[in-house]
Order: C-alpha cells, then sequence, then structure tokens
C-alpha cells in the first residue's frame, strides 16, 4: 500500500495544491462514514496481519543464529521482514488512525516525518525484493563470483537498497506540509507549485515501485531459469557417461542426488519466479493504473 497519491487539485494564485490522501474523501468535505469505517477495517486487519507475519518471521530467524549457518537468503529475508514492519508501523498504523480522526493530528514536523517514513518503507520493501533476486541471479549464473566475499556483496546490497529508500523518500518532507483546508481546519497536505509536478511525481513514484522493478524481477528470475533449465540439460548429458567411469557407489549416489537437486531447484525456481512476480504485479496493477489514469486523464471519474 503506497502513501497519498490520489489528487484533487485546486487552482490558486501559489499554483497548484493537491490533496493526496488514501482516505477517498474529497478535500474539504465531509467524508463517507461507512467507506471510512470500511477503511478502517482494512488497514487494522492488515497492520495486524503485518505485525505479527513479520515479528514470526524474525523471530524464526533469530533463534537459529547461534548455529552460525545463517544464509544470505536468510539475510535478506531479515531484512525484508524489517522494511515490511517499517510500512506497517509507520505507513499502515498512521493512516488507520488518520481514518479514523479525518484530519491529521500533529504539528507540521510530524505531517513531514509520516509521510517520509510512509514512503521509506515502501521503497525498502521493493528495493529488497530486487535484492534477493540479483542476488540469486549471481548465485545462479555466476557461482564463481559468490564466492569472493559472498557476504560482503550482500551486505552492500542490502544498505544500498536501504540508502537508496532513503534518498528516494526525501521529496516527501518537501511536497508535504501542514496546510489549511477549511477555516480553522488543517490538513496534511501535498502542495504542487506548478501543475504538471503532480502528474510528474505520480508518473515518476510509479517508474521506480512499479514499472522498473517488474522489470528487474522479470529480467532476474527469467535468467535464472533459463540458465536452471540449461544445467539440467547439460547434466543429463553427460550423466550416463559419468557414471561408468566413476568407482564407487558412493559417488555414484552423489550424482544422482546432484542431478536430481538441481532438477528439484529448478522447479523451486520457475515457482517462486510466478509467485513473486505475478504477485507483485497482481497487487500493484489496479492501484498504480488508477493513479495513473487520475492525474493524466482530465475526465477520469472523481471521489465526489
Amino acid at each position: 500500500m503506497m502513501e497519498n497519491v490520489e489528487r484533487k487539485s485546486n487552482q490558486t494564485h501559489n499554483g497548484t495544491q493537491s490533496c493526496m490522501t488514501n482516505t477517498s474523501l474529497d478535500c474539504g468535505k465531509s467524508r463517507d462514514e461507512v467507506l471510512a469505517r470500511i477503511e478502517v477495517a482494512v488497514l487494522a486487519a492488515i497492520f495486524v496481519a503485518a505485525l505479527v507475519g513479520n515479528i514470526c518471521v524474525l523471530a524464526v530467524l533469530l533463534k537459529g543464529r547461534s548455529t552460525r549457518t545463517k544464509s544470505r537468503m536468510q539475510f535478506f529475508i531479515a531484512h525484508l521482514s524489517i522494511a515490511d514492519l517499517t510500512v506497517a508501523l509507520f505507513q499502515v498504523l498512521p493512516q488507520l488512525a488518520w481514518d479514523v480522526t479525518f484530519r491529521f493530528q500533529g504539528p507540521d514536523a510530524l505531517c513531514r516525518i509520516v509521510k517520509y517514513l510512509q514512503t521509506l518503507g515502501m521503497f525498502a520493501s521493493t528495493y529488497m525484493l530486487i535484492a534477493m533476486a540479483l542476488d540469486r541471479y549471481m548465485a545462479i549464473c555466476h557461482p564463481l563470483r559468490t564466492l569472493q566475499q559472498p557476504c560482503h556483496r550482500a551486505h552492500a546490497m542490502v544498505a544500498t537498497a536501504w540508502l537508496i529508500s532513503a534518498v528516494f523518500s526525501a521529496p516527501q518532507v518537501f511536497i508535504f506540509s501542514l496546510q489549511e483546508v477549511d477555516p480553522g481546519k488543517m490538513d496534511c497536505w501535498a502542495d504542487f507549485v506548478y501543475p504538471w509536478a503532480a502528474p510528474a511525481y505520480i508518473t515518476w513514484i510509479t517508474m521506480v515501485v512499479y514499472v522498473v522493478p517488474v522489470l528487474l524481477l522479470s529480467a532476474s528470475y527469467g535468467l535464472i531459469s533459463v540458465e536452471i533449465w540449461s544445467k539440467v540439460r547439460s547434466k543429463k548429458h553427460t550423466h550416463h557417461a559419468q557414471l561408468h567411469r566413476l568407482e564407487g557407489g558412493s559417488r555414484e549416489l552423489s550424482r544422482v542426488s546432484s542431478v536430481r537437486g538441481i532438477s528439484r531447484a529448478k522447479m523451486r525456481t520457475i515457482k517462486m519466479t510466478l509467485v513473486i512476480v505475478l504477485v507483485y504485479v497482481v497487487c500493484w496493477t489496479p492501484f498504480f493504473t488508477a493513479q495513473m489514469w487520475s492525474v493524466w486523464d482530465h475526465n477520469a471519474p472523481g471521489e465526489e
């Protein structure tokens, strides 16, 4: 779930102001209380599921820490869970409170901080998936390179994901501020000086959160699938010849298990490809389609 991106523009002498809230309300008007209750219930369910689920994942990972057998994937999954917890605590929870109170309750500084943290978790969760995909691509398609300080590379990739997320979230601090939406009523609003700024910003968000990640995930897991298929076919052709030259049943059994193991890995990778890419696309496509439609089509349906 992305932070406030739906737009209602009001032309003023200072430029274009946009009410970018997830509460599906028109700026300065009363809201639909039935819809508000539904939104609160949905957000509460999402918050509980995200909080409990990711805490359980982290608990399982921390419980086995003493074994010193942590893989790079476990390291990535831990940071993915942390990113998802950031989404739950700093994106879903503030939006839940916002839906309950209707108007933002807090000073201008809190408004900017909340908006920054809402996108930070979203970016971090997205780019952690990309880091995991790139790590799997390197491990399977370029295995020799993984032998060269694999842990250092994993730490660098995770640090880069968090750094990019922090930088990409920075515009929120300058775009959002506490503004008077009605006489005596304040709310956390986005302020775009130029009419083209809001469509440009939402298009940029769409590219860096949806379009580019989907392309990278699809390319990475697609190449992984092709590589595994080619390795399995190659080993099947050479396997019978190798068995005749091997001495000792244990070595023969080891080779057979290896081939079967790669075959199982191939199927798991293909399934993981479908799950990650399809779920990501299914979850984000309706949202970003609606967002792009709302800012680029002046005849798009409003929220009245």
